[in-house]
């Protein structure tokens, strides 16, 4: 596989794909396969999607003419999401795109052969995608999210943002290697700025909103957010009535 033939950017629509890979007349169209962690009707997945297609016509792929594309949406839950990566390699295309760590996941458990490009992995390395950032090896390429090291930042933001805190309750998929990392780096800072975390595991919104509504009952506390495809999810709940 040369990893560079097909390097897709989900979100700001940089697609490449060599000129020469175009289908002419009377070959067979080409197929990719699209595993994304969100609901089929989630507002940035369907944005994110309709530029990727966009994107992919400006470089002359219409889907339905010279390609095809084959999208799953998984809303968030990880059985769904190995069904899907199980029924999108059996369809053999060209290509998988794979948004995130619970997208790409399952998509390499399931094939160490097709050609993996994903996007928004936030560590690609640990998680055991690719060997090394500069040399990926395997089927597998694209896009990390951001250094672990940034979730340091959040908290020592949150401290800056409201001096008073003392406690932060943390967010995050404890089933996603990326979750545990990013706590595991807030945790390694957590006593240079005087604060206490805890970590709320995001499994489903009603666990979250009674974990989150029992941190909040004792003062000076604080949310952090950490970024990966059930914090998109469940965006969208409503802390107001805690007083954090």
């Amino acid at each position: 596989m040369r990893r560079r033939e097909f390097i897709t950017i989900l979100g700001s629509a940089v697609v490449v794909w060599p000129l020469s890979a175009h289908a002419q007349q009377g070959e067979r169209m080409r197929s990719i396969g699209v595993l994304t962690p969100l609901p089929a009707d989630h507002p940035d997945a369907q944005a994110r999607h309709a530029v990727f297609l966009q994107a992919l016509r400006q470089l002359g792929w219409t889907e339905g003419g010279n390609v095809r594309i084959e999208a799953r949406w998984s809303a968030g839950d990880p059985a769904i999401a190995r069904k899907y990566a199980a029924e999108l390699v059996a369809l053999a295309p060209d290509v998988i795109l794979a948004t995130g760590s619970a997208g790409v996941a399952p998509i390499l458990q399931a094939t160490r052969s097709i050609p993996v490009v994903f996007v928004i992995a936030p560590d690609p390395v640990g998680a055991g995608y690719v060997e090394s950032l500069a040399e990926p090896g395997g089927n597998a390429t694209g896009f990390m999210m951001f250094e672990y090291d940034l979730s340091a930042k959040w908290l020592e933001l949150l401290k800056r943002i409201a001096p008073t805190v003392t406690r932060a309750a943390v967010l995050r998929d404890a089933a996603q290697t990326a979750g545990i990392g990013q706590f595991a780096v807030i945790q390694s800072v957590a006593r240079s700025v005087g604060i206490d975390v805890k970590a709320i595991n995001l499994r489903d919104a009603g666990e979250i909103e009674r974990s989150v509504a029992a941190f909040a009952r004792t003062p000076n506390g604080g949310l952090i957010l950490t970024a990966g495809a059930t914090s998109a999810v469940h965006r969208d709940l409503n802390f107001s009535g805690c007083q954090i």
